[in-house]
């Protein structure tokens, strides 16, 4: 591979024009097959065999209004009652609305309007548009208080973006301009994770052709990309400087720069995707659909980063470095903090792992579910809403039980199951059936006590599947399925904890055969893997101080504690157990490289640091900058994902891969790079040293102290 990395590297830079031509081409080809031939992507959570996804089935096939989504509209005023007609009329005049439904609280003071949509598939964003105008309208010709919610909110509000990345950006031209000290050498790894960025945020819609894409999979990956696309960037131009500075041509540095560390990113981006694609044993649709878009974008930045990214290092030339050709001699602080650590690697191994396992703890007080509009800030209409069906009619009418009840062999259960469910203690009020006597399907909607991301309302959905319909249902051949998002949400929970465990198994088997073929050793891959873990385990820590604890929440603008969201903790282990990787296989290959040189483990070890640690540092801010633009959005979901990601980045690139990487290493000695002959004898041989026209490159390093 290295000597195939080489040629391609150094080829790329002789004729950047063509490198360079054939992916405008690419990216030309792409947009426009998208926009011909692209489909829509997904806006679903459903997933094949939960109770929920049963009960959808059964309504879908009912035609049944309840089978579809619903917005809300709250009128407060002195005599709500009065002023319902106008509205009414109006949003049942708008476009594909089936029809309204309309209570009074007991007060008098506040209406609460059901809009009932038909079913996701025959919806889109328009709708919400026309659904927001029409209150406008409404506010403005009757000077009414109004707030809106509900499914279709959910469906398509799309949440601020731009500003998370914009700032992202900013950061990362900063930190690279600080790095390298060059205006060229900075916009060489931005322009190419823009230019990947427009390539893979446009395919989606061509991938949907292989699998559905869940229509917020875009902006995921988007961050996804541009971290690992400016990282993968900043690892190749870091190693080619290196080579400039020692008075090697153009070509030649690219090459070598390609050789060593364009394998470094191979071996990260391929980490990455196995890692995220791990998620195809969640048995989970759209969480699989969301990995396999994510995977594309890494897989777009890691070939940018060995083909276009040399070509523009070759247009580049020596300007990439300056005026400055001196020798490369890696930062003598990072070496004197490496020969720090190594000396006192015992403490700093125990110091190290405690405040990593203390992170953790938390974890398992983890509750999975998912927020609501109560969990939005005040300044939504959404939570606004929110607030007024709850004073005026309970927490529980704001996340409704949609019971879907097989009938078609027959059988008079609908009314007892009613009356049964109206006695459960969960339970405040069972509406009339509706009944479909052709498809043999009635439907019951009932209205929990406690609101929708209340744990009593999940041990509600339970006792009544495991307690309620037996009661009624045993020996008939009748059927009763709980849906509607309460209950797709608790399902969705118990499902990603059913598959955790399968999931995380094989995304560690799969990164540690990866790494063992690129370090050919047994006990470095065990120990990335086990280190990485406690990466993700402090990020779930974090998770549960901050948004279940409500620690410092107010500082990122959450204003109630909240349940995690049931998915996020798979999205979340799989995105960051492969960008660890990037950082471990960049500083393990550098350690590998000086250890063949001399077979000096502790002096490898501290000449991997001393290469490596501002680079890594350097990669880690942009990664955190990048990560922390979703705290910048107001929705709980997406501070979430930003708070974990900047979390366990920060952590592992600081006291992971700084501090208890060599220490681990250091105590190990030469074990670290032991490996079973008969292991050797099947892996294949991938030689970062082998490459064409070999040059020594000298480290540089002090001598080590007694």
């Amino acid at each position: 591979m290295s000597n195939l990395l080489y040629r391609l590297g150094r080829s790329a830079a002789t004729r950047p024009w063509v490198a360079i031509g054939a992916w405008v081409v690419l990216a030309l080809v792409v947009i426009a097959s998208s926009v011909a031939f692209g489909r829509d992507l997904e806006e679903s959570f459903e997933a094949p065999g939960l109770d929920s996804y049963q009960a959808a089935e059964l309504l879908a096939e009912a035609q049944a209004d309840e089978g579809g989504i619903t917005a809300h509209v709250v009128l407060e005023a002195q005599d709500a009652a009065a002023q319902l007609a106008p509205v009414e009329a109006a949003l049942e005049a708008l476009p594909r609305v089936l029809r309204t439904t309309s209570n009074v609280s007991p007060d008098g003071a506040i209406a609460l309007v059901r809009v009932q949509y038909p079913a996701i598939e025959h919806l889109d964003a328009s709708d919400l548009d026309n659904l927001k105008d029409a209150v406008a309208d409404l506010r403005d010709e009757s000077s009414l208080t109004l707030e809106t919610g509900g499914d279709l909110f959910f469906a398509f509000e799309e949440a601020p973006t731009g500003l998370g990345e914009v700032a992202g950006i900013v950061v990362a031209m900063i930190v690279l301009l600080i790095a390298f000290g060059s205006f060229v050498a900075m916009g060489l790894p931005i322009g190419m994770a823009l230019f990947g960025l427009v390539i893979g945020v446009t395919s989606m819609k061509l991938v949907t052709y292989l699998i559905d894409i869940p229509m917020w999979a875009p902006q995921l990956a988007a961050m996804v990309g541009l971290g690992v696309g400016i990282d993968y960037a900043l690892f190749l131009v870091t190693r080619h400087r290196e080579h400039l500075a020692l008075g090697m041509p153009v070509a030649e540095a690219a090459g070598r720069a390609l050789a060593t560390a364009g394998q470094a990113v191979i071996f990260a981006g391929g980490t990455v995707v196995v890692a995220i694609l791990g998620l195809l044993v969640a048995g989970i649709p759209f969480v699989t659909g969301g990995g396999v878009a994510i995977s594309a974008m890494v897989l777009v930045m890691v070939l940018a980063s060995v083909t276009l990214l040399p070509a523009l290092l070759g247009l580049a030339g020596h300007r990439i470095n300056g005026r400055r050709r001196t020798p490369h001699r890696p930062s003598t602080g990072w070496y004197r903090w490496g020969a720090h650590v190594t000396r006192n690697a015992t403490a700093y191994l125990v110091g190290g792992a405690v405040l990593m396992i203390a992170l953790a703890a938390p974890v398992l007080a983890l509750n999975l579910g998912f927020p609501d509009d109560g969990t939005k800030p005040e300044s939504r209409t959404e939570r606004r809403a929110y607030d007024l069906i709850a004073d005026g009619f309970g927490p529980g009418v704001n996340g409704p039980l949609v019971i879907a009840v097989d009938i078609s062999q027959g059988g008079s259960v609908v009314a007892p199951l009613a009356a049964a469910m109206a006695a459960d203690p969960g339970i405040t009020s069972v509406g009339d059936p509706t009944i479909d006597l052709t498809a043999g399907v009635a439907t019951l909607v009932a209205q929990p006590t406690t609101s929708p991301q209340d744990e009593a309302t999940q041990e509600t959905v339970a006792r009544l599947r495991s307690e309620v319909f037996p009661t009624v249902l045993d020996g008939t051949a009748a059927t009763a399925h709980v849906g509607g998002q309460t209950a797709t949400f608790a399902d969705l929970g118990d499902r990603v904890q059913e598959r955790m465990l399968r999931f995380v198994v094989a995304v560690l088997l799969l990164s540690f055969l990866l790494l063992t073929v690129l370090f050919r050793s047994v006990l470095v891959p065990l120990k990335a893997v086990v280190l990485n873990l406690l990466s993700v385990g402090a990020a779930y820590g974090v998770l549960v101080m901050v948004f279940q604890w409500g620690w410092a929440a107010g500082l990122i603008g959450v204003e109630s504690t909240v349940p995690i969201v049931s998915f996020i903790p798979l999205f979340m282990f799989a995105i960051l157990f492969g960008l660890s990787m990037d950082y471990e296989v960049f500083l393990l290959s550098r350690v590998r490289e000086e250890y063949r040189r001399h077979g000096d483990n502790t002096r490898a070890v501290i000449a991997g640091i001393a290469g490596t640690g501002r680079t890594i540092t350097a990669a880690a801010l942009i990664m955190v900058a990048v990560f922390s633009g979703f705290v910048l959005g107001s929705d709980p979901v997406v501070k979430m994902m930003g708070v974990g990601l900047a979390t366990a980045i920060f952590l592992d690139a600081t006291v992971v891969r700084l501090v208890l990487v060599p220490a681990t290493m250091k105590l190990l000695g030469d074990a670290n790079w032991w490996l079973p002959g008969w292991l050797d004898r099947l892996l294949p041989e991938l030689d970062s040293a082998s490459v064409e026209k070999p040059v020594e490159v000298a480290v540089g390093l002090p001598p080590l102290a007694s």
